[in-house]
């Protein structure tokens, strides 16, 4: 066990390395210029999409716009916000909070073009289900001769899933719940698995019901708890947000139980726990965006981009900020702990199971949202056949997860979500120029009507 733990360890930090990080972070700012910083600056009139998408246009497509959404920040909004936002603090300092947010704005430029590449070369399936991703913008955008590309991204998502998307989340929701509530993992696990199981058998409909009623609720229940801690925390916020730009590039030495890091560490753990967070470069939201009742590409992506800016630039923010500002991060806790211990500082006798309750229903929703995306990738490897199979492990797969060690977990999602986002990053850059071309169409029409965004 411990020789395959140190192969896994090699290939993630070959996978993390440098060109790796250069790579979605080139990528982002390249298709930011080639959008003229779009993304963010149509930030407003992407809020205005999406409260509009709440019910579905007649349109071709599978659920609403704002369901699309919220199944994409149903899979992203987990245990990365908690307990990864910790992770990075811990061993990148207060700087990778910085590199969070960097990855974030280039992001949504990322999250923009693959929801409008999704949208444009989707696919209807012989159950008459839109289905689209990665995989189909590669076969039908770049052609027969790079289906490889597109088979190699399905086959990695579809086993990273049950990583990120599955084993991860039932493993912290176990881990929290026994350390608030002392319920046995394997309780925790069959429980997991029972509401998981309820939900899947309604397909993508389902999917979207639930997470367009428990995403936005969760989200802003944990903003406002987290921004009640920060007014506690007042006095400190000025000197914690200086921490977060001066460690971003100078080192920070140890303090009480932490450990020192290098300006590298802050890099690296804050850009890899972004994308483990927001998922912009990964491809697995834009298969949730495929499904959206849309015949706009353009209007999709800017409802998609908003995705990474609420999970990283809001509910992220948030958890770094209360981490620092409470001083916990010198305690030695790391990962979901940490978190718990930082709003307990601020809210004696609370803060831990408002902690404990949102890891559980981020985590719960993320098993959901990712189980789609698995499924998709599974139906363009081996045919609709393959689903209702796929399905049952995935729920198998639960309690299993719940009750196994987290370190080698980590390890592995860590590692399957690099080789994921390596053929979707190059379809990005190959399809640039479909991105470009489609968004300077729709905004210049836009203009000869005289609708102002």
């Amino acid at each position: 066990m411990e020789a395959f733990e140190s192969f896994v360890s090699s290939i993630n930090a070959l996978v993390w390395g440098p060109p790796m990080l250069v790579m979605i972070l080139g990528v982002g700012l390249f298709l930011s210029i080639g959008l003229k910083l779009m993304p963010v600056l149509k930030l407003r009139a992407g809020f205005r999409l999406m409260w509009k998408g709440r019910t579905g246009a007649e349109s071709e497509g599978e659920i609403p716009p704002f369901q699309a959404l919220m199944t994409a920040l149903s899979a992203t909004v987990g245990t990365g916000n908690i307990a990864g936002v910790a992770t990075a603090v811990f061993l990148g300092g207060p700087g990778a909070l910085f590199w969070m947010w960097l990855t974030a704005l280039v992001g949504m430029a990322t999250k923009y073009s693959e929801a409008v590449l999704a949208v444009r070369f989707r696919e209807v399936d012989e159950r008459g289900a839109y289905v689209g991703g990665p995989m189909y913008y590669i076969r039908n955008g770049l052609g027969k001769k790079w289906a490889w590309l597109g088979v190699l991204f399905a086959i990695f998502a579809a086993v990273a899933a049950f990583g990120i998307g599955n084993t991860v989340q039932a493993n912290s929701v176990a881990d929290v719940l026994n350390t608030n509530f002392n319920l046995p993992h394997w309780i925790t696990g069959l429980i997991l698995m029972t509401l998981v199981g309820l939900v899947l058998v309604g397909g993508i409909k389902r999917i979207g019901q639930v997470a367009s009623a428990l995403v936005p609720f969760m989200a802003i229940a944990y903003v406002l708890v987290g921004l009640v801690v920060l007014a506690i925390n007042a006095n400190q916020l000025p000197s914690a947000i200086a921490m977060v730009f001066t460690h971003a590039f100078s080192p920070v030495a140890a303090e009480g139980g932490f450990a020192g890091a290098a300006v590298w560490a802050a890099i690296r753990f804050g850009v890899a726990r972004g994308i483990f967070s927001n998922e912009a470069g990964l491809g697995s939201a834009p298969i949730a965006h495929a499904a959206a009742q849309t015949k706009n590409p353009i209007n999709q992506g800017m409802v998609a981009m908003l995705g990474t800016f609420i999970d990283t630039i809001i509910v992220c923010s948030i958890t770094g900020l209360v981490i620092i500002s409470s001083g916990a991060w010198t305690s030695g806790e790391t990962g979901a702990a940490l978190t718990s211990l930082a709003f307990e500082t601020g809210l004696p006798g609370f803060g831990n199971y408002v902690v404990a309750i949102s890891l559980a229903i981020f985590a719960f929703t993320t098993i959901i949202g990712w189980s789609f995306y698995g499924e998709r990738c599974i139906e363009f490897l081996f045919g609709v056949k393959a689903i209702v199979p796929y399905r049952v492990v995935w729920v198998l797969a639960i309690p299993v997860g719940a009750t196994i060690n987290l370190g080698l977990i980590w390890l592995i999602a860590d590692t399957l979500n690099a080789m994921m986002a390596l053929p979707n990053l190059v379809a990005l850059l190959l399809l640039s120029p479909v991105v470009f071309k489609l968004t300077r169409e729709h905004f210049e029409k836009e203009r000869s009507l005289g609708v102002n965004h």
